[in-house]
């Protein structure tokens, strides 16, 4: 009882240490609710680093207007996940400003501007549950036809109704009885339930087969349809009918314009895609 009651007590210890934690992201006191949105991004000569030592964003400007959508590349490093963790508050810039409908992120409540911004990660977490409970995490009051409404649109339907339980069929923690994309497309119905202005999707295709892409690529146009969508993806499937492509190199826009115009430049993007080519021809062989 008394080596339990030791082991007891170390973990308490962590616990605790974890539930006192405070963020270092927090609401002004004179923070407002941010109304709905239409999602109108514009970053204004913003400057962000991790470590104040080097800088990941180096005076990066541009708009997004209201169901416009953005693709950013770039290398490993560009600077592509810091707008993203900027764009969501996870951390503050250290110059500039980031709007959203004329509003300073800064000066809005968390939670009302993150209740409106939707992220598909690359690697979806599934919560131990039933499909439904994960669909439904997001907006947990919908209604089970919601649930379903959902999933038939982004092509999630039919695989659900073929497992044992249906849409109550228990998954195990991180979904490791459903395939990569069957996860990524329950992500996607969760997404499209949750109704944001805001999408943004991190490589969200980047481990899916290419049978399973057709499906996704199907979904993505029911799911960015009338909605402010920001892409981090490399394939050019997913990017080539993005309104605007970003492309980044540490921290710095190089070059802007949809595929064709960057195709034509001769340039950073280009040179990105046909490495990319490059990569899947020699994986063939």
């Amino acid at each position: 009882m008394y080596s339990q009651l030791l082991v007891a007590m170390a973990s308490s210890e962590r616990i605790f240490e974890f539930m006192d934690e405070r963020p270092d992201i927090h609401d002004k006191p004179n923070a407002v609710e941010m109304p709905p949105i239409n999602g109108h991004i514009v970053f204004d000569d913003v400057v962000f680093s991790y470590d104040s030592k080097r800088n990941a964003l180096n005076h990066i400007s541009f708009e997004i207007k209201p169901g416009q959508s953005v693709a950013l590349v770039g290398h490993t490093g560009s600077g592509k996940t810091s707008i993203i963790n900027a764009l969501c508050r996870f951390y503050d810039v250290s110059g500039g400003r980031i709007l959203i409908d004329g509003h300073d992120i800064r000066d809005v409540t968390l939670a009302s501007l993150r209740s409106q911004i939707s992220i598909v990660l690359q690697d979806t977490f599934i919560f131990s549950g039933t499909i439904r409970e994960n669909i439904r995490f997001g907006r947990p009051d919908a209604t089970d036809a919601e649930v379903e409404m959902a999933a038939r649109a982004v092509y999630a339907h039919d695989f659900i109704v073929n497992m044992p339980q249906g849409y109550d069929t228990q998954v195990e923690e991180r979904g490791n009885v459903l395939s990569m994309g069957q996860r990524q497309l329950i992500s996607f119905a969760r997404a499209l339930l949750a109704d944001p202005k805001i999408l943004i999707l991190d490589e969200a295709t980047a481990s899916i087969d290419t049978e399973t892409e057709m499906k996704i690529q199907e979904a993505l146009k029911t799911l960015l349809s009338g909605r402010t969508s920001i892409i981090i993806a490399h394939r050019l499937s997913t990017i080539r009918n993005a309104d605007n492509i970003i492309v980044l190199d540490h921290g710095v826009i190089v070059e802007q314009g949809n595929h064709d115009q960057l195709m034509n430049k001769n340039g950073t993007y280009r040179a990105l895609i046909e490495a990319q080519y490059e990569f899947l021809n020699v994986n063939d062989m």
